[in-house]
């Protein structure tokens, strides 16, 4: 089969169709979000967007992965810097707490608005795009925020068997689901107070097998 061709020297063109997809796809969802409604946010052609996508899977297709990756790699970032070198692990912790939740109301949180249309209509999007983004997000980072607390386990200071198992009750208890107000997401003492109880219960369960 012939490949399809795109037009040389449209770089900007491509970059503006996947940014106004993600805002239909997630302010719309898969379903509703049409080609026509995103070559109007893009300020393109029909035309141009079939230049490049062959249809709407393999758009969303494309604004999952380049999203997701951004964000993980932003993630991947956070972990790194906060639990590379523990000095508090309790403040550390943290720290690593409220800047994880601090990316959901940064630049990308139009991909936290898409992911929460991925999960009220997961019936309905392509099962390619959703292998895509547990893949490429939340395993990544699991995985990568698991790898960082075995680290920790290994200096003494937690004692935890299963580390990707740990990954995940941490990032549960410091999840924005916690919060009883989805505005509360902008109330600084309202989230510390969130992270930091989050915190302890994380490290009365992991610290609490040691003693």
């Amino acid at each position: 089969m012939t490949e399809r061709r795109r037009p040389a020297g449209q770089p900007d063109k491509r970059r503006a169709i996947v940014a106004g997809a993600l805002a239909l796809f997630a302010r719309d969802g898969y379903t509703r979000a049409g080609l026509d409604a995103i070559a109007a946010e893009a300020g393109v052609s029909n035309r141009t967007i079939y230049n490049h996508f062959t249809d709407k899977a393999e758009l969303f297709q494309t604004v999952i992965r380049e999203s997701t990756q951004r964000v993980a790699d932003t993630m991947v970032d956070i972990i790194d810097r906060h639990l590379s070198k523990i000095v508090d692990l309790e403040s550390d912790l943290i720290d690593f707490g409220l800047a994880w939740l601090g990316v959901l109301t940064s630049e990308l949180a139009p991909h936290f608005a898409l992911i929460r249309q991925i999960n009220a209509e997961r019936e309905h999007i392509p099962p390619a795009a959703l292998l895509l983004w547990q893949q490429t997000g939340p395993g990544r980072t699991r995985h990568e925020l698991a790898l960082r607390l075995r680290r920790i386990a290994e200096r003494g200071d937690l004692a935890i068997d299963d580390p990707d198992r740990a990954a995940g009750h941490l990032m549960l208890l410091i999840s924005a689901d916690n919060l009883t107000d989805p505005d509360a997401l902008h109330d600084r003492a309202e989230v510390t107070a969130m992270v930091a109880a989050g915190v302890r219960t994380f490290l009365h369960g992991y610290q609490g097998a040691q003693r």
